[in-house]
């Protein structure tokens, strides 16, 4: 399960885990237009962990998903210079 939220400066997505137990935290993934974090709180050492992605990092990841095993780079695609 999931919940989408659109602040004022950010797009806010949680992840809930609502598989089979043991269950984990949920994660926040707050999305700027510079930067996106990833957190989720970590019951061990009572803190909660952060990560920053910029947005390159955040397409590459989501491009990842539906690749198999190997190195890639993304490019953008270009228009057409036939017009």
């Amino acid at each position: 399960m999931f919940t989408i939220e659109h602040e004022f400066d950010s797009t806010v997505v949680t992840l809930v885990d609502d598989g089979a137990a043991p269950l984990q935290e949920d994660v926040i993934i707050n999305s700027f237009a510079e930067v996106i974090t990833v957190e989720q709180y970590d019951p061990r050492s009572d803190t909660t962990v952060k990560i920053s992605l910029s947005p390159e990092q955040a397409r590459d990841l989501a491009a990842a998903l539906d690749l198999p095993e190997g190195v890639y780079k993304l490019q953008r695609a270009t228009p057409d210079s036939d017009g």
